[in-house]
Parts: C-alpha cells; sequence; structure tokens
C-alpha cells in the first residue's frame, strides 16, 4: 500500500517558523515532481510548492520567499520550510506525489496554526 505520511505541523506565532516532512512508503517518487498543498479554514485547496525531479522549483505568489521546498529522493521525502509565519498561512497542509508509475496519491494532512 502507497503512503504518504506528512509531519511538523503545529502551533506557531506570527513570524515563527515550522518545517514540514512527507516521507513516502510502498513505492519511489524519485522520477515525478511532488509538492504541497494546503486549505484554509472555508477555502479551496491552494497549491504552496511544487518540485520536480531534478530539483526545479514553483511556488505560490503569497508563500515567495518565506517558504522553501526540497526533497531527499534516498528518504523518499520531501520537506517544506517555513519561515515568517503569517495567519494566513494557517491551513491544513497535504503532501501531493507521482510516483514512478505515473500514479498520483495524497497524504492526510497536517494542521498549521499561525496565532496573531
Amino acid at each position: 500500500q502507497v503512503q504518504l505520511a506528512e509531519s511538523g505541523g503545529g502551533l506557531v506565532q506570527t513570524g515563527g517558523s515550522l518545517r514540514l516532512s512527507c516521507t513516502a512508503s510502498g513505492s519511489t517518487f524519485s522520477r515525478n515532481g511532488m509538492g504541497w498543498y494546503r486549505r484554509a479554514p472555508g477555502k479551496q485547496r491552494e497549491l504552496v510548492a511544487l518540485i520536480t525531479s531534478g530539483g526545479g522549483t514553483n511556488y505560490a505568489d503569497s508563500v515567495k520567499g518565506r517558504f522553501t521546498i526540497s526533497r531527499d529522493n534516498a528518504k523518499n521525502s520531501i520537506y517544506l520550510q517555513m519561515d515568517n509565519l503569517k495567519p494566513e498561512d494557517t491551513a491544513v497542509y497535504s503532501c501531493w506525489g507521482r510516483d514512478d508509475f505515473a500514479v498520483e496519491y495524497w497524504g492526510k494532512g497536517t494542521r498549521v496554526t499561525v496565532s496573531s
């Protein structure tokens, strides 16, 4: 069974930092893209950041300069370093990936709450 497991969410004050991790099991994800999405209360899910197999990155305008996505193919993992967090970053953050067989998977999500 293929699973994406997120960790690292929590409660932080405005201006603080968190580092999210997503580790895949049951398949390998080194050949395709992976990324982070989020869903804020009462809003639709939105893209936060994507990373290609070669390390190319793409960010939502709202997080550029504050968030950094990275990956470690040896560990079948991606990460999201979130700095200078704002209350509007409060959301459930979910990991997405397309494995080496081009099948897409989602994690269950980890909650991030930024207090003002």
